[in-house]
């Protein structure tokens, strides 16, 4: 089976998504209509749709989508980590329609003031009651941030995480060597995967030469086992189209063998999203 493991949809009819008013390219409706015939093309059966908005409404909707639709088979969504309640909150999600799909949980903690926005107790508490629910916490941070991401994630071995776009590292020499020791460091923590996504709009050049030695990195130190493909749609549309994001993808993995490849492709993400066909 293979997986799309992070893309997003939105309707800005519907609900504004204010974040799109600094990219013109994104300010527009995406649908799954529009990106199925994608999916198709590269034999894609399965998607996880991550949240965008930091609004109660938008997971809800997102898991009667995936009722109604044969791609969209798991939901990270979101829910307000610092809520005394939140125990409460997952339970209901996880009881609506299509409550089954939601795997779970994210919060933009790149727009949180500081680095050390994970370390809070309050918010510690809220992402131990996820691991609790029998949900993943997906962890989308800046650079600067991404250490504190290991420091939490190693003090929270019972909690199932997954580093968005590989920690969006800064894709410069000076960043590759900081990012890859972070890397390495993160490795050693068997609780965490990690997406091999959103890189093409970390580069000035969308292209798997620019975007090699951090692949490498990433395949050599966390393992293929670790490391699932999200195209990051239409975020991509920023630097490239969904043809290009699988394109570069893949020659990021030719070296690996069949069943590494597999694993990138869907295995990791239909393990640690428990997907199933």
């Amino acid at each position: 089976m293979r997986i799309d493991a992070h893309h997003h949809l939105w309707d800005l009819a519907h609900r504004d998504q204010p974040w799109t008013r600094e990219a013109p390219r994104l300010r527009r409706t995406f649908s799954m209509s529009e990106l199925r015939p994608s999916l198709e093309l590269h034999a894609i059966d399965a998607t996880v749709v991550v949240q965008t908005i930091a609004v109660p409404e938008e997971t809800p909707e997102l898991l009667a989508l995936a009722i109604e639709d044969p791609h969209a088979r798991a939901v990270v969504g979101w829910t307000q980590l610092t809520d005394p309640a939140i125990a409460d909150r997952l339970a209901e999600l996880q009881q609506l329609p299509g409550g089954s799909a939601l795997v779970g949980l994210r919060h933009g903690v790149q727009d949180e003031n500081g680095p050390a926005w994970l370390e809070r107790p309050d918010v510690r508490r809220g992402i131990a009651a996820i691991g609790a629910a029998g949900l993943t916490y997906d962890l989308l941070v800046r650079p600067d941030q991404l250490p504190h991401a290991v420091q939490l994630v190693r003090e929270m071995p019972d909690v199932k995480f997954v580093l968005d776009h590989a920690g969006n590292p800064i894709v410069s020499a000076e960043g590759l060597a900081t990012w890859s020791a972070t890397m390495t460091a993160l490795a050693a923590c068997p609780n965490t995967a990690v997406k091999l996504s959103g890189l093409v709009t970390r580069s000035p050049h969308a292209s798997a030469d620019a975007l090699r030695p951090f692949a490498d990195v990433l395949l050599t130190t966390v393992g293929a086992g670790r490391v699932m493909f999200g195209s990051d749609w239409p975020v991509c549309l920023l630097a490239a189209d969904y043809d290009e994001v699988v394109s570069i993808a893949q020659a990021l993995t030719e070296d690996l063998s069949t069943t590494e490849r597999d694993a990138v492709f869907g295995t990791t993400a239909a393990h640690w999203y428990g997907i199933t066909r």
